[in-house]
């Protein structure tokens, strides 16, 4: 049984299990995001500490410190793409006519999800040949970078593709009066 639901994005309709399985990823996605943000924070917290204490600093914390932000940066933009927060032209969806908005929402999700391919793809690439490096300090194999990485390529990939399905099946909502304060024009 396939149910309909509003996934509260302007009255577009998904199937119920589609519904689940996004929010099932999304908290995921989340939580592998928040816990690299307190990563990040509290090795931060712990470099600045390092400079006005008499002990050994430990130069590993500035290296996971930046691979933290790799991975946020990368395993959220699959929650981007399903929250409509990418990068986009809204001026587009200012346009009179659903036929015309519902055309180029497809095609820049089918080449969002094109270059998503691009970057799995070289992500894998990486994740197979770059294991014999190690980064500096804490001696981590270079192939989980890429690997946690392609987490978030996968995620943009599949997201976009459905994104891009719901545009073409069920149009492109209309603008909210939101939508339309964020773009007046200036009067004369």
């Amino acid at each position: 049984m396939t149910t309909i639901t509003d996934n509260g994005r302007g009255g577009r309709r998904m199937p119920a299990w589609l519904t689940r399985v996004a929010r099932v990823l999304t908290a995921v996605e989340l939580t592998i995001g928040v816990a690299a943000l307190v990563l990040i924070f509290a090795l931060v917290l712990v470099q600045a500490a390092q400079r006005y204490l008499p002990i050994d600093g430990w130069p590993w914390s500035g290296e996971l410190a930046r691979f933290c932000l790799v991975w946020l940066t990368f395993v959220l933009a699959g929650v981007l793409v399903t929250n409509d927060s990418h990068i986009a032209i809204e001026m587009i969806d200012l346009v009179p006519g659903d036929l015309v908005r519902r055309v180029v929402r497809v095609v820049s999700c089918l080449i969002v999800a094109l270059i998503g391919v691009a970057l799995c793809a070289e992500a894998w690439e990486l994740w197979q040949t770059q294991d014999m490096l190690k980064s500096p300090a804490m001696r981590m194999p270079m192939s989980w970078l890429y690997g946690i990485s392609m987490i978030g390529f996968v995620s943009v990939v599949v997201r976009s593709l459905i994104a891009a399905v719901d545009y073409a099946v069920h149009g492109v909502p209309e603008p909210t009066y939101d939508d339309l304060a964020t773009h007046e024009m200036p009067t004369a």
